[in-house]
């Protein structure tokens, strides 16, 4: 793999003796990982079915390694919601961020959903998740896979950070920064990126880091906590992001982050002046860590309370970035047809009609508690549920994988019984049970609805979901 020479002088310059080591890592084979999605199965119970054996990472508790000769993205737990594939590295960012049961949480740059779906399992289904990202096509590939993990609490947006300041100053409790970067850690992994940073270097996303981080400052609550994120090494991407981000909003303070095998400090040699704690952040390197690499920030905001009592000085924006500016979401509340409410009260799924919404026949269960975000490029906010149709209820294939075993319409296979495959292929298969609907589960878990006439179940599993 050749290398940008600007690129590795300024490794060499970083690392000095550990540079020979560092740049041998690209000679060996890159990790593959896998992290359990506790808001279905607990880590305990998901390796007693594990279909393939798993070292655990050690800076997160439901994250493994797994050989490469597995190919867990075919497997039916996978279409279940059971798991995400992720980097190894990349596990770290939402396992650091400190997330509390009922926290309003936004990922800020979220897609495609890796950090965000952990996000969402660590809520437990309390609380609000907020899913950004600038770009609509990622954004609809977020989406999915906040549906697959069966995470109902959700607002999924498209929009510039910029944009949310109107609606949410002040708002969040938790918020996620995993910025656009690079990509220096990802050269092993996809060396297709190695062109792209030959085209931009590290300036080009600086000056949008720097943007998003102080926005992202604005969005959080006073008490609230923020952790940036880069799967770079650049420090003007990473120490830099932090400075520019202390000078203009003095409110924020850095947070010390858990210290592991193999973890580096942050290094205030590397920026442009002096920051107060920054050997509190964390950087994680390829030739010291069984993974490709990250750098995280982890920080808090501070209350008005506490800045008056230390005496800081704020201009007039710094001081209203103190003052929350958003509203409640007026839910319109929609009546379900009788079909519907049959269908809902079967399958053992309680609602509350103020938040229902019904559009062209559509039903939708946004989150409680939302925030006023009307205005806003809005992809989905809660689960989709299915469809009325004349004189029926179609539903949806996101709520068949928010069900499980204990849904009034399931009929469990194991995960050895063939026809499962042959249903996530799209196929009809023979089926016994009562003629109607059906949720087809895989030990337990909800895959998709088909719909069974004297022994034939008929698939109506997402052709968009389909395995390959």
């Amino acid at each position: 793999m050749k290398l940008p020479e600007q690129f590795t002088a300024r490794i060499r310059e970083q690392l000095k003796e550990e540079a020979d080591a560092y740049f041998a890592c690209y000679d060996q084979p890159k990790y593959q990982g896998l992290r359990v999605n506790t808001l279905k199965i607990s880590v305990e119970e998901f390796l007693k079915i594990s279909p393939f054996p798993l070292r655990p990472v050690p800076w997160t508790k439901n994250g493994f390694y797994y050989d490469s000769q597995y190919q867990p993205a075919k497997h039916p737990y996978y279409f279940a919601g059971l798991y995400y594939l992720q980097e190894p590295s990349a596990m770290s960012p939402a396992a650091m961020l400190p997330i509390e049961e009922g926290d309003r949480v936004l990922d800020m740059c979220a897609a495609p959903g890796g950090k965000t779906t952990e996000l969402g399992a660590k809520l437990k289904k309390t609380g609000i998740l907020y899913a950004n990202d600038v770009s609509q096509s990622r954004a609809r590939a977020l989406l999915k896979n906040i549906e697959l993990f069966g995470i109902d609490n959700s607002v999924v947006l498209s929009e510039p950070p910029e944009k949310l300041l109107s609606r949410c100053s002040c708002y969040f409790d938790k918020i996620l920064i995993d910025a656009p970067c690079s990509g220096e850690g990802m050269f092993r992994k996809e060396p297709s990126i190695i062109s792209n940073w030959e085209k931009t270097g590290t300036a080009y996303y600086a000056e949008i880091q720097r943007r998003i981080i102080v926005t992202g400052a604005k969005l959080l609550k006073p008490g609230g906590m923020m952790l940036y994120s880069t799967c770079t090494f650049s420090p003007e991407e990473d120490e830099e992001a932090i400075v520019h981000l202390l000078s203009q909003c003095p409110y924020m303070e850095l947070v010390e982050l858990p210290m592991f095998d193999g973890f580096d400090t942050g290094h205030g040699e590397w920026a442009s002046r002096p920051v107060s704690n920054i050997e509190y952040c964390r950087r994680l390197w390829p030739h010291r860590i069984q993974g490709e690499g990250h750098f995280l920030a982890l920080l808090r905001k501070k209350t008005a309370e506490e800045v008056a009592q230390e005496g800081l000085e704020l201009n007039e924006e710094q001081q209203r970035d103190l003052l929350p500016n958003y509203g409640s979401y007026p839910y319109k509340g929609a009546r379900l047809t009788p079909e519907a409410e049959a269908f809902f009260q079967k399958a053992g799924t309680r609602l509350d009609t103020n938040r229902l919404e019904e559009h062209e026949g559509r039903l939708y269960y946004p989150p409680k508690d939302m925030a006023d975000v009307r205005g806003l490029r809005i992809l989905r906010s809660g689960i989709f549920l299915g469809e009325n149709k004349k004189k029926r209820f179609e539903p949806s294939q996101p709520y068949a994988v928010s069900l499980g075993g204990n849904c009034g319409y399931a009929i469990s296979l194991p995960a050895e019984d063939e026809r499962i495959v042959r249903f996530l292929k799209g196929e009809t298969i023979s089926l016994e049970g009562p003629d109607g609907y059906v949720l087809l589960c895989v030990d337990g878990f909800g895959l998709g609805w088909g719909k069974i006439n004297r022994g034939i179940c008929k698939n109506k599993y997402n052709i968009g979901w389909r395995m390959g």
